[in-house]
This record gives C-alpha cells, structure tokens and sequence, in this order.
C-alpha cells in the first residue's frame, strides 16, 4: 500500500501540536462514501506491551476483511520501540511509526480504513483516523470507545440510534448504538469520508458485538505480540 510522508515522527509535543494544527487545514470530511463501491474494509489498531528489557513497544495490525461478507483478506503487523510518550491527543506520533510500516507491507489496497480510536472527534480534529487518512489518502473512519472531547446526549437504546457529537459549536462525530443494551461507541469522520457514511459503514460492519468486526479482527492481530523474532 502506498504510504505518502508526510512528516518526520521524531519530534517534541509542541512540534506534533504544531503539525496537527497544520495538517488539520487539509481534510475532507464532506465526501459521501457509496457503501455499494466498497469491496474491501481495513480494521487497525496497535497495542503496546513491554518488552524483555523493559522498552516499550507498539504492534500495528492491520486486517483486511472483504465487504459485505467480512472475511479475511489479509493480516500484516509491524513492530516497533514506542517513540513517544503517552500524551492524550497526540496518539498518532505515539503509534504512527508502527503503523507506517504496517501499511507499507499491505499487499491489498482497502477501499476504507477502520481505526481503534479518533478521527475529527478531537481537540485539534486530529485524530489517528484523521492522521492516518492523509498519509494514505484513503477513506478513514474513527470508532473510539470512550469520549475524547465534546458532549453529547446518550442515543435511544436501539441498534442504530446516534446523537450527535459536539464541541465549540461544531458537530465533530456521533454518539453510536451498535448494539441495545450496551454502550455506545464514537464515531467521527477521518478523511475522504462524511459521517453519515462513517455512521452506514460501521452498522454494516457490526454484527453481535459493540464493536465493527474490522476492528475486533485488528485487536486480536495487534495483541499477538512475540520477542526475538
């Protein structure tokens, strides 16, 4: 899969604010996004465990499932020393180098990409899914389990049911029921997508759990972490 560079992941917290703020000026989050046209969807997520030596390291995963049926296509990971400290909001310079390799070992191109975290619904409308969007130039979509930034009134307790997401004024994701009876999931647009498409894709991807089988599938390839090899 073809990865565009945009930035160099060595730097300060205050040179990543920066470079989020820059960025931030070139995302489409007003695309629609035919669900008809897909064929492929990516589930990513990267899970960071310590190693032998007590270094902590970051395992990207990224499963590509065919569309409607959600079977698997293709399963890389990439692993990497976590370069970056845990800074809320600047998740991207934490997992991005993992990720980048990932992708780069993709022998299959996904029509749309799912993220285990943020996409606009971000102090910065940064998010990984966001991040990521513009280094692949791809659909992504952000699917986070608990509330980043903004407010927002809790959905009717009926698969499907959303509210919308707020912050300063600004509609930046939704509050979405995947399944009654649990909670919901927040969902916001990365790049090359709008929400109400980021809404269909994630429903048409989200069978008997809380969260789309694209990123189920990447949480259990992400957590399959190995040293010496």
């Amino acid at each position: 899969m073809i990865v565009e560079r945009l930035h160099d992941w060595n730097v300060t917290p205050e040179a990543a604010v920066a470079i989020q703020r820059e960025l931030a000026a070139h995302v489409d989050c007003e695309t629609p996004l035919a669900l008809a046209d897909v064929r492929l969807v990516a589930g990513v997520d990267v899970s960071v465990h310590p190693g032998p030596d007590g270094q902590s390291w970051s395992q990207a995963a990224v499963v590509v499932l065919s569309f409607p049926e959600l079977r698997a296509v293709e399963t890389v990971r990439a692993k990497l020393p976590t370069p970056f400290p845990y800074i809320p909001g600047l998740l991207a310079f934490r997992e991005g180098p993992a990720l980048e390799e990932a992708f780069t070992l993709l022998q299959t191109t996904p029509d749309v990409l799912l993220f285990d975290g943020m996409g606009r619904a971000h102090p910065r409308r940064m998010g990984i899914a966001t991040h990521m969007g513009l280094w692949l130039q791809r659909p992504t979509v952000g699917c986070g389990k608990t509330l980043l930034v903004g407010r927002c009134s809790p959905p009717d307790d009926v698969r499907g049911a959303w509210s919308a997401l707020t912050d300063r004024g600004e509609t930046i994701g939704a509050a979405l029921r995947t399944r009654a009876g649990v909670q919901p999931v927040y969902i916001s647009s990365g790049h090359r997508i709008d929400l109400a498409s980021s809404l269909a894709l994630v429903m048409a991807c989200t069978g008997r759990y809380r969260l789309p089988e694209p990123i189920r599938a990447a949480h259990r390839a992400a957590g399959q972490m190995a040293f010496g090899d």
